[in-house]
């Protein structure tokens, strides 16, 4: 559905695609019959309500991922933002595509889009739920990590974006890759992914490094890695 221009710059039929939803200020220029309007991804204000906490994870949830339009229509939409490095997945049935919200420049719009938190992605250290979430808080303070993850299914596709081009790590063997979080970009297929501290709390705290904490993944699949931990 995407195709990449060059290292830059995607384009898409969005009729063809069943329309695209892209971060606020990506599209550059389209050609065609094409409407676009905000777009809300499912779950960002569903903890709005509630108790305190769900009050506080609503806020820090809606605050962590970016503003997002639905494009619409029959056309050709080119797409790229701040001159950062694209690549294209190519979604297949029964995989998951978990993406730091600020590194995810665009999707097709017929792919299911949920937000996790961090802790509840592998499984493991934290738990999932409202009690995962907040307990993120510190490591994600911590990394650079935000404390929510875009999570997509289905069959489509989506475009990264990365600070300096991208790595492509195959997740499936006896040991687990293991990844600076301020670097990670995102995690295809069955991935599993767990912070683990590598410092202590006070040294990492006085150093306030990435390298504190690691990012352990396993299961089978590819780990996106940018190559530099600047922040997108």
């Amino acid at each position: 559905m995407f195709e990449k221009v060059n290292g830059k710059v995607v384009k898409v039929n969005v009729g063809m695609a069943g329309g695209v939803v892209a971060r606020n200020g990506a599209m550059l220029f389209y050609t065609g019959d094409i409407s676009f309007a905000p777009h809300q991804i499912p779950g960002a204000q569903s903890m709005g309500g509630g108790g305190g906490l769900m009050r506080m994870a609503g806020r820090m949830m809606a605050g962590e991922h970016e503003r997002t339009m639905l494009a619409q229509g029959n056309g050709e939409v080119h797409y790229g933002l701040a001159g950062l490095e694209v690549h294209v997945v190519q979604m297949q049935p029964g995989a998951t595509l978990r993406v730091e919200a600020s590194r995810l420049l665009a999707n097709s719009a017929n792919l299911q889009s949920s937000i996790v938190s961090v802790m509840s992605s592998g499984g493991g250290g934290g738990g999932g739920g409202i009690m995962g979430a907040l307990r993120g808080a510190a490591s994600g303070a911590l990394t650079g990590q935000g404390m929510f993850t875009t999570q997509l299914t289905g069959q489509g596709s989506a475009v990264l974006l990365a600070h300096g081009g991208f790595l492509e790590l195959q997740v499936g063997g006896p040991n687990p890759i293991v990844v600076d979080p301020q670097a990670f970009v995102a995690a295809y297929g069955n991935v599993q992914t767990e912070l683990k501290t590598a410092l202590s709390w006070r040294d990492a705290v006085g150093r306030g490094s990435g390298e504190a904490m690691q990012l352990h993944c396993v299961g089978q699949g590819v780990v996106y890695v940018q190559a530099s931990e600047e922040k997108l």
